[in-house]
């Protein structure tokens, strides 16, 4: 009997031991019990990239939302994405749930900017350059630029006169002398100008090409172009230093002239990455809307007359006082100028989506984000919804009326 009790207790012992050991093994977090969202990750490595490449991207991400829903996953560029459609997810990520998403982009646009770039940071070096590029960018410093910029929009438009132009190209070269004023005020020499003009020019034709790095490609141009931007910028810094006028008062002296809490100043590296990365975010992003407005003004040839007799109103005004120049006050009581600003941003969606990384597992609906995959709000599929903005494909800068913006 003592034989058949050892032999029976051990037993039990050994098949619970490899029950605990099974559930242990087999037992799931309660994120490993939730479904990753509908949709298709494509080829392997490759995903859907052909498929957003070979197609107009608001026609690939509406055809998906159509098919899975405000949420759905796909693979894109090498990393496999989550994507979300409706104003609650994209405030879930970039507002109320911001510490679970890291900004974040594809490595090949990383490489094009630069890793030093606010843009892929989160922690205290994000939020320093982020204050900085505030500091220098924000209604203080620009009110004081709108006389200048005023002076190029006049040189600009005589410099169009009698010619037949492409309206995007010359509102790039626009943005492009209207950033370098703001990033570099007065002081950088022509030359200087024109080189970067010309290589980054290079590197915005290749930002969006497919990702092939070898010789011929705009891609490799791009990065070519991109190193070449390094230099020259470092050789803007040591002009600077050398002649001992660093400043303040422009955006490139400001990242000069700051120090962290220790006294360490930035490198060159990360002063470059971030004036590029800044110009990246601004200079393309404001042509596009520049020439949506042009497009949707000639459209709406009713609309562009009253626009016309706003600015018109302002013109002789200043021409009455002695031909002052316009002021940051009279550009905040354009109240018309401004309802057509904010319908073009709608109805163009300049910035059709953002990325993030996730830096959990999270959860969102009952469905699971992993850890390290992309989430990208699309801004795009937001403004161009009916439940949201009624009749979204009319062109109304009426249903603005009465909202703060100004």
């Amino acid at each position: 009997m003592v034989t058949i009790s050892y032999v029976a207790a051990y037993t039990f012992f050994f098949l619970a031991l490899v029950a605990f050991l099974f559930m242990k093994k087999h037992k799931r977090k309660p994120q490993e019990n939730l479904k990753l969202p509908p949709g298709s990750m494509g080829w392997p490595y490759i995903g859907e990239t052909l498929q957003l490449y070979s197609k107009d991207p608001n026609i690939f991400f509406a055809s998906k939302q159509k098919r899975y829903g405000e949420i759905f996953k796909t693979h894109l560029l090498g990393c496999p994405c989550v994507m979300l459609a409706s104003p609650e997810a994209a405030r879930f990520v970039l507002v109320t749930q911001a510490h679970l998403f890291k900004p974040t982009y594809p490595r090949s646009k990383e490489r094009m900017i630069g890793p030093w770039a606010l843009f892929f940071h989160g922690g205290g070096y994000h939020l320093r350059l982020r204050k900085l590029v505030q500091g220098s960018l924000g209604p203080d410093d620009l009110r004081g630029l709108i006389p200048d910029v005023e002076a190029i929009v006049i040189t600009m438009l005589d410099a169009w006169n009698g010619r037949v132009l492409s309206t995007f190209h010359a509102m790039k070269k626009f943005s492009f002398d209207v950033a370098i004023l703001t990033f570099f005020g007065d002081r950088l020499s022509e030359r200087h100008k024109v080189e970067l003009k010309k290589n980054y020019f290079i590197v915005d034709k290749g930002y969006n090409s497919f990702p092939t790095n070898f010789p011929g490609t705009p891609y490799y141009k791009a990065i070519q172009a991109r190193k070449q931007l390094s230099r020259i910028l470092s050789e803007i810094m040591n002009e600077r230093r050398e002649r001992g006028v660093v400043g303040n008062d422009d955006l490139l002296g400001c990242l000069m002239d700051s120090k962290d809490e220790k006294g360490a100043r930035l490198t060159d590296d990360q002063i470059a990455d971030n004036i590029i990365g800044v110009l990246f975010a601004a200079q393309d992003t404001t042509a596009s809307v520049l020439t949506w407005i042009v497009k949707y003004l000639h459209d709406h040839p009713k609309l562009l007359e009253a626009v016309k007799g706003e600015q018109m109103a302002f013109l002789e005004a200043n021409k009455s006082c002695g031909n002052r120049p316009l002021t940051w006050t009279q550009t905040r009581s354009m109240t018309l100028t401004h309802r057509v600003i904010m319908e073009s941003l709608r109805m163009a969606s300049i910035i059709s989506f953002t990325f993030r990384e996730a830096v959990a597992d999270v959860e969102y609906k009952g469905y699971l984000i992993p850890k390290g995959w992309k989430v990208m709000p699309l801004f795009r599929n937001i403004h161009h919804n009916p439940e949201f903005f009624p009749n979204p494909h009319e062109f109304e800068p009426s249903r603005f009326k009465g909202r703060s913006y100004l």
